[in-house]
């Protein structure tokens, strides 16, 4: 009763804090771990201290599963020469660095010991680095460089660890250790290969979201406790099975599967994730009581904690900027790959530690000397990343002044991809039609397809301070609609005259519906304070290449709207005669209708800043 009642009071907390913090636009991780270190002196807040088997097989496999649902795989393989390099490369790295800083400072230790700090230490946090980086806005690149490291890094840590401790008995040769590391990356592979393989066929058979969604609880730990069983990388195995689940997705799974997947595994990264930053907090007493205890001075165990700390933060800088000069004058390839001083500034300094470092650093033998100083640098070092790195990140991004990933350019992207796949869905629907449809099919399936591709080209621009584009008024419209016949649904019930299945299945409807028109709702909220104006792009078909270049061309009104008397949502201007018509989203469409008439293949955009341009014949952006 008394455990429940813990739980349930930290849910609580971590609800209230997060919400808090979304409200004032606060760094959840950060004021979390603040607020768990100030609740743990209060009286009655139990003491704290994680099990290294909790946070390592129960916490980590579902924590690192959430964050392979948002990776790409082509992205993930296009980035792995700098993987490996951060992921492997840099945690030997530091792991040296701070076991001799380690040594150094700390009189008595053994250099194995002060290395298994080293390698406690090493990985940044993948939940500290999706966090933070989610909330600031970091530069694309930058944010999946960082998710990307973090997501592996765990497992090259977990294996110099696992090395140092059998070096405080033993004395393990390097073609051991190689060979080790061999097998913890390959046996990795084969099982989250293969349980990645064997979960896509099942899923390929199921139909019920509910079944589907259990099999994804426990996918994480079907990939990670073999793996560890058979002394491959548990971490490694878990996120091979994520990126290849999420890969094929969208082949195996049902479209009402894959929404209550995600729905579901936000709640549950939500719920951990900021668990994990409350209970570090929490856990400060106890190390404190406990270096207390190890008779080494105030003073001594400061300067230790301190010097493992900054030789931390210093070892990824020098590695950092080291890489990033050998790639600036290493052959093409490696040019490619080098990053600009404020990439390398940024990805030095968003190395925050989390959870992970805590628990490792419970595996120390409870018998080696200075334990609890170890214990209590560890900690610190997960503390003062999160204070001192995390709190002056926003102010260092806003410094290097690297632009954060584009809306307007994510928003033509979608544009994009919409008009491409309502192509194609409009191909098929015509390969399927056999001319006996009931009256009225055909024309509603085209509207509807073509409504939710003009719906993304409205995001961009701005319409006229007083009108409001069509997609925006349906919305608005259809809410209103779903709202009276939501309550028709409630009377039934109350009134009892409809059985509860029947009731059931038509609120489901209705909030089916809704959830689609709340997630257009809330784009248009993000979008609404400024117009979206991508940038030009290079041309990609003859009739862009040979059109004027792209320029910014407001124009205040559509010619033919003002003739006919009818309302416009977006202007387009033609570049060979300067014909400026409306756009596809308004009712007369009058850009496509003077491309019909006179065959003027390329248009550019007339809202303000806009300088995009549009080829009719080819259906391509520029």
């Amino acid at each position: 009763m008394e455990l429940i009642a813990e739980l349930v009071a930290l849910v609580i907390a971590v609800g209230v804090v997060a919400g808090l913090c979304d409200r004032f636009g606060w760094p959840t991780p950060l004021v979390l771990v603040v607020v768990g270190a100030a609740a743990s002196f209060l009286p009655r807040v139990p003491e704290v201290q994680l099990d290294p088997d909790l946070v390592l097989f129960a916490l980590l496999p579902p924590l690192l599963y959430a964050t392979t649902a948002q990776t790409s795989l082509f992205a993930f393989k296009h980035n792995k020469a700098s993987i490996f390099a951060m992921s492997v490369v840099l945690v030997v790295f530091t792991t040296l660095v701070v076991g001799w800083v380690t040594w150094m400072l700390l009189p008595g230790v053994v250099l194995a010991a002060a290395l298994a700090l080293g390698a406690v230490v090493a990985p940044p946090d993948a939940v500290a680095a999706a966090a933070i980086g989610r909330r600031l806005g970091l530069p694309r690149r930058v944010a999946t460089l960082l998710e990307h490291e973090s997501l592996v890094n765990d497992a090259a840590a977990l294996i110099a660890l696992g090395v140092a401790v059998s070096a405080l008995t033993s004395s393990p040769s390097p073609p051991e250790v190689a060979l080790e590391f061999v097998w913890a990356v390959a046996g990795a592979v084969l099982v989250g290969g293969a349980v990645a393989a064997v979960l896509a066929l099942v899923r390929a058979r199921l139909r019920d979201p509910v079944l589907d969604t259990v099999v994804s609880f426990v996918a994480p730990y079907l990939a990670f406790l073999p793996a560890e069983a058979v002394h491959a990388s548990g971490v490694l195995s878990t996120v091979v099975t994520g990126l290849a689940l999420a890969h094929v997705s969208p082949k195996v799974q049902t479209a009402s599967a894959r929404v209550t997947e995600t729905i579901t595994w936000r709640t549950i990264a939500f719920v951990l994730e900021n668990a994990v930053f409350l209970l570090i907090g929490l856990q400060l007493p106890a190390l404190l009581s406990g270096a207390a205890d190890s008779g080494l001075g105030g003073g001594r165990i400061a300067v230790v904690c301190v010097g493992v700390l900054v030789a931390t933060i210093v070892a990824r800088f020098v590695f950092v900027f080291g890489l990033a000069g050998i790639l600036t004058v290493g052959t093409p390839w490696m040019r490619r790959l080098a990053w600009s001083p404020g990439v390398a500034t940024l990805v030095s300094w968003a190395g925050m530690r989390g959870v992970v470092t805590l628990a490792a650093a419970q595996v120390l033998p409870e018998d080696l000397a200075d334990r609890e100083v170890l214990l209590l640098a560890a900690f610190t070092v997960v503390v003062g990343s999160l204070l001192v790195q995390g709190s002056t990140l926003p102010w260092l991004v806003r410094r290097v002044g690297l632009p954060p990933p584009d809306p307007a350019e994510d928003a033509m992207r979608a544009a994009e991809l919409g008009d491409a796949a309502n192509a194609a869905g409009l191909r098929r629907l015509a390969e399927l039609t056999t001319g006996e449809e009931p009256d009225g099919v055909i024309e509603r399936l085209k509207d509807r397809s073509i409504a939710r591709s003009h719906a993304s080209w409205e995001r961009l621009g701005r319409p006229l301070a007083d009108q409001q584009t069509p997609s925006s008024i349906y919305a608005q419209l259809r809410m209103e609609m779903l709202d009276a016949e939501r309550e028709v649904v409630i009377r039934a019930r109350d009134d009892g005259s409809a059985p509860g299945e029947v009731l059931s299945a038509a609120l489901a409807a209705i909030d089916v519906e809704e959830s689609l028109l709340d997630r257009q709702e809330e784009l248009e909220s993000l979008e609404r304070d400024q117009a979206l104006a991508p940038r030009p792009r290079e041309a990609t078909c003859a009739h862009l290449r040979a059109a004027p270049a792209g320029e910014s061309h407001p124009a205040s009104a559509c010619e033919d709207c003002l003739i006919e008397g009818t309302t416009w949502v977006h202007l387009r201007t033609c570049l060979t005669c300067g014909h400026v018509g409306c756009c596809d989203s308004s009712p007369r469409r009058h850009s496509r209708a003077h491309f019909g008439s006179v065959g003027h293949p390329v248009v550019v955009s007339a809202e303000p800043g806009e300088a995009w341009r549009w080829c009719w014949v080819d259906d391509e952006l520029g």
